[in-house]
């Protein structure tokens, strides 16, 4: 199973909602806390080209944030990418 990090800060509704999506599946993941480290903040940037929460990667893939994780569910793609070796 790939590893996955999602980069978010404490009380964002949309990382509240990715964390619960995540937990439902029974997926471990990595939560880098943007909010408390800026340097951290500046590599989520650099890795997403995006500056929002939350960013989610699988392996090294950039599945985008929330809404595109959630799409990736309803379209049946996101299991398949969780379960890749």
């Amino acid at each position: 199973m790939p590893i996955v990090q999602m980069y978010a800060t404490a009380f964002c509704p949309y990382c509240v909602r990715a964390r619960r999506l995540l937990k439902r599946k029974g997926i471990e993941f990595d939560e880098i806390r943007v909010d408390q480290d800026q340097e951290q903040m500046r590599t989520m940037i650099q890795r997403s080209q995006r500056t929002t929460v939350p960013q989610i990667f699988i392996g090294e893939r950039h599945i985008g944030g929330y809404d595109d994780m959630v799409e990736l569910d309803q379209d049946g793609k996101l299991d398949p990418l969780l379960s890749e070796q």
